[in-house]
C-alpha cells in the first residue's frame, strides 16, 4: 500500500495551529486581542479557540491597542507568557508607546531583572483592497529598534514554527504575518518540528543576482526567478526571515557570490530596511559589486482603495525582473 499524500494547509491555518500548540503545551500562555474570540479574529486565525479553551485563555478586549498591549506586558513580567493578536500593523501605530517605550525599554532600565516574555502578531501588508489604515508595511520601522526581535514568516513551516521559536524568547518578539499570505496553501515538511529564527534562508540558489527579500514579497520574487531563468539569468532569492537582528552574514555571502543585487520591500522606500539592507552591503562588499545595488519598494503615498492604483503601488513581479535583467545585461 503507498503512503498516503501529506495534506496541504493554509498559511492561516498553520498559524492557527502554532497557536493551539502553545495553548495546550504550556498554561500559562493566553491570547488577548480585538474579536479574537467569538468573531475568531479578522482573518480567523483564532477561529474555534474560544470554544475549545474558554473565555480565561482567548480574551476579546475593545478597540484599545494601548491597554491591551499593556496588559500583556504586565502579565509578561509576572511570569505568564501572553500572544497579543493587532488586527493590522496600522493599528499597532496606537501601542507603539507601550511596545517601545515599556516593552523594550523595561529590561534594560531594570538592569535585568525584569523580562518582558511578550509576543505580538500582527498583519501587515496590502492587497486586499482595504485601503491607507489597513495595509501598510511597518515592520521596517519595528526592526529599527534595539531589543525587540521582528520576524516575518513567508512559508508555511515559518507560520507553523516561529510562533513557538518566539515563545522561548526572554524579550518582546513581533511577529508580521502578511495578508495576501493567509489563504495560501502548502504542505508542511516532513519531520521538521522547529524553525531557527536567526538566520535568513535561500529559497532559489542561483549565481547572476541576490533578489533579496521577506514576508509577502517572497513568492512575487520566486516567480520573477522563474521568469528569469527562462532567460538564462539565474537568480538567488534569499528570504530574510528576521529583520531584526538581520542576517548580514547570509546578505553579505550572497552578494559576494552572484555580484548583483535587488531588495525587494512593500514598505516605503525612504528610511525604510531595504536601504539599511543597501548599506549594509555598502559597507561590508562594496569591492565585490559589479553592478550598482537597485531596489523595489512600494510607492511613497498611502495606500489607495482602488484595485488598479494599490497594484501600481506594490512591488511586482514585472518590475523585479526588469531590475535584475538591467543589472545582469543593461542596455
Amino acid at each position: 500500500m503507498s503512503e498516503s499524500a501529506p495534506l496541504a494547509i493554509t498559511y492561516r491555518e498553520a498559524c492557527k495551529q502554532a497557536l493551539r500548540q502553545a495553548l495546550v503545551e504550556d498554561s500559562r500562555v493566553f491570547l488577548m486581542g480585538e474579536d479574537i474570540g467569538r468573531y475568531g479574529g479578522c482573518y480567523a486565525v483564532t477561529k474555534g479557540l474560544l470554544e475549545e479553551f474558554g473565555d480565561e485563555r482567548i480574551r476579546d478586549a475593545p478597540l484599545s491597542e494601548s491597554a491591551f498591549v499593556g496588559a500583556g506586558i504586565g502579565a509578561a513580567m509576572t511570569g505568564m507568557r501572553p500572544i497579543i493578536e493587532i488586527m493590522t500593523v496600522n493599528f499597532s501605530l496606537l501601542a507603539l508607546d507601550q511596545i517601545v517605550n515599556s516593552a523594550v525599554t523595561i529590561p534594560y532600565m531594570s538592569g535585568g531583572q525584569f523580562a518582558v516574555p511578550l509576543v505580538i502578531r500582527m498583519a501587515t501588508g496590502g492587497g486586499r483592497r482595504v485601503a491607507a489604515q489597513h495595509s501598510h508595511s511597518l515592520e521596517g520601522w519595528y526592526a529599527h529598534i534595539p531589543g525587540l526581535r521582528v520576524l516575518t514568516p513567508a512559508t508555511i513551516d515559518d507560520a507553523r514554527y516561529m510562533l513557538l521559536a518566539a515563545l522561548v524568547e526572554p524579550n518582546p518578539t513581533l511577529i508580521f504575518e502578511h495578508v495576501m499570505l493567509y489563504n495560501m496553501e502548502g504542505v508542511l515538511t516532513p519531520g521538521v518540528t522547529s524553525v531557527d529564527i536567526d538566520h535568513a534562508a535561500i529559497r532559489r540558489p542561483g549565481r547572476d543576482v541576490s533578489l533579496i527579500t521577506y514576508g509577502g514579497g517572497l513568492f512575487k520574487t520566486l516567480d520573477a526567478a522563474e521568469t528569469l531563468a527562462k532567460e538564462g539569468i539565474e537568480a538567488e532569492v534569499l528570504d530574510l526571515r528576521t529583520l531584526r537582528p538581520l542576517d548580514s552574514d547570509a546578505i553579505l555571502a550572497s552578494v559576494s557570490k552572484t555580484r548583483r543585487c535587488v531588495i525587494i520591500d512593500e514598505a516605503w522606500r525612504s528610511g525604510s530596511i531595504s536601504a539599511e539592507i543597501g548599506m549594509r552591503i555598502v559597507e561590508g562588499a562594496f569591492f565585490e559589486l559589479d553592478a550598482p545595488l537597485r531596489r523595489v519598494c512600494g510607492r511613497e503615498v498611502p495606500m489607495p482603495y482602488a484595485a488598479h492604483l494599490e497594484d501600481a503601488c506594490l512591488p511586482q513581479r514585472d518590475a523585479i525582473v526588469a531590475a535584475a535583467r538591467d543589472l545582469v545585461r543593461p542596455t
